[in-house]
């Protein structure tokens, strides 16, 4: 990185960094409290606001979110005149999933022989909040913060219960920025400079099929009695073709990428898919998982292995998921998806259908200023490379709810979660060498748009 004040402070500051980092990692801050303590989720709260009274941020508050979490909120004012910006994270993390497939504890940041620092939240996206930290007092100590800085930290992002979007819906004022940028992203790899500008949104359903009153002897009545279990897999089979491209009757998975592209290989690793197994679907890898709907069987209800009976199953459920690209509405794909259900529901079967959720799609308008802004920050802070455009699989709802409180705002996402990090999966890792980087660029792009 070429030497800067602003570089210099980040480096002197990494220590501390890893302290804090250390600090938020160990609260178990998981949003479902029928698996966490609350206790954890308010102290990680906690833990945010007394950090940013201590930045000298005003109207620090906890804010109660209609779901029953807690967001952060601070206000930290600039000069007379300047513009806003709206630095978003979120506190809460994903549970750690199999603890045991854990190489260190998960709720302990850990640094191994890769240099990499380990632990949930790491980079998905405490490491998201030590970022902005570091860029605020990175620019304290090189003349001042040259824009009024709005801060809010989601508690309950992961879950996806809309809490903070509800909140901002009944409280419009509170969020209006200039710019916002949100810290939930990721570079396309390690030490490619990138901000993401397309979400994929999602709807989520649970699938129930009956059959029977009961469980029946599969010797006795197998043959002839309607399967549960295997009318639902028939359900599930019909969403995808053999080559695993979706079949959802009326939705057409046939549009491209125009931005980055994504090497098979590469994904290969990333995805780390195994030995001789292909991937799914047709078209580019980036059309497949930034430009297409992608649907999910993400759960199914039904007996285990160990312990099963003979039986022929009288119900079965299934969490399915549906992402889908910009370009196509949330609304209808929901509809479709649940038309295709019901219409490939065999035997005369009984299906019922629970919505989840359902977030839509987004697109940023990369041509804004604060994109040039950030583009000429991350230059400085990746020397030698250029800002490059990627999409996320991944939904941020709040994207959404923002743009339509706020259409003259200008939304950036960038974030540590490349896919190194591991997000959402065991052994979850922020790399030190991007907090550092992108908290460089992110205060370089305060001061550039600032000026613009």
């Amino acid at each position: 990185m070429s030497s800067n004040p602003v570089a210099e402070t980040v480096a002197s500051l990494m220590p501390r960094a890893r302290a804090e980092l250390t600090e938020l990692v160990a609260f178990r801050s998981v949003a479902d409290f029928d698996q966490f303590p609350r206790s954890e989720s308010e102290a990680a709260a906690n833990w945010v606001a007394d950090a940013l009274t201590a930045e000298g941020f005003q109207d620090v508050a906890l804010l109660d979110t209609p779901d029953g979490t807690q967001s952060v909120y601070g206000y930290l004012p600039g000069p007379e005149g300047a513009k806003t910006v709206l630095l978003y994270a979120h506190y809460d993390v994903q549970p750690p999933l199999d603890e045991a497939g854990w190489q260190t504890p998960p709720f302990e940041l850990t640094e191994r022989e890769d240099g990499r620092w380990y632990g949930r939240g790491a980079a998905d996206c405490k490491g998201g909040l030590v970022m902005h930290l570091l860029a605020l007092r990175a620019l304290k100590a090189d003349g001042g913060i040259p824009v009024h800085v709005k801060f809010i930290a989601e508690g309950s992002e992961e879950q996806g219960t809309g809490g903070l979007e509800r909140y901002a819906e009944a409280h419009p004022g509170l969020l209006d920025a200039n710019a916002v940028v949100i810290g939930d992203a990721g570079n396309f790899r390690t030490g490619l400079p990138t901000v993401t500008a397309t979400l994929r949104g999602m709807t989520m359903m649970r699938v129930r099929i009956d059959t029977l009153e009961g469980n029946l002897h599969s010797g006795q009545f197998g043959g002839a009695a309607p399967d549960a279990l295997a009318a639902l897999i028939r359900v599930l089979d019909s969403l995808r073709a053999k080559d695993g491209s979706i079949t959802i009757d009326g939705l057409t998975p046939d549009a491209s990428w125009e931005g980055l592209a994504y090497d098979e290989e590469q994904f290969r690793k990333d995805a780390k898919v195994l030995d001789g197994v292909e991937l799914i679907g047709d078209g580019t890898v980036a059309d497949r998982i930034w430009a297409r709907p992608a649907v999910t069987v993400l759960g199914i209800d039904c007996p285990p292995v160990v312990g099963a009976t003979p039986s022929v199953q009288a119900s079965a459920r299934a969490l399915v998921s549906l992402r889908v690209p910009p370009g196509i509405d949330a609304a209808e794909a929901n509809k479709l998806l649940r038309a295709h259900i019901e219409a490939h529901t065999p035997w005369g079967a009984r299906v019922s259908i629970e919505q989840v959720g359902q977030g839509q799609p987004f697109s940023a308008d990369t041509t804004s200023p604060a994109y040039a802004a950030m583009a000429e920050a991350m230059a400085v802070a990746y020397p030698g490379q250029e800002m490059q455009y990627a999409g996320q699989g991944g939904s941020i709802p709040l994207c959404n709810t923002l743009a339509a409180l706020y259409p003259h705002a200008e939304i950036l996402l960038i974030g540590l979660s490349e896919p190194a990090a591991q997000i959402h999966a065991v052994n979850e890792s922020v790399s030190p060498q991007e907090l550092e980087r992108l908290s460089v660029a992110e205060a370089l792009f305060l001061r550039n748009y600032a000026a613009s």
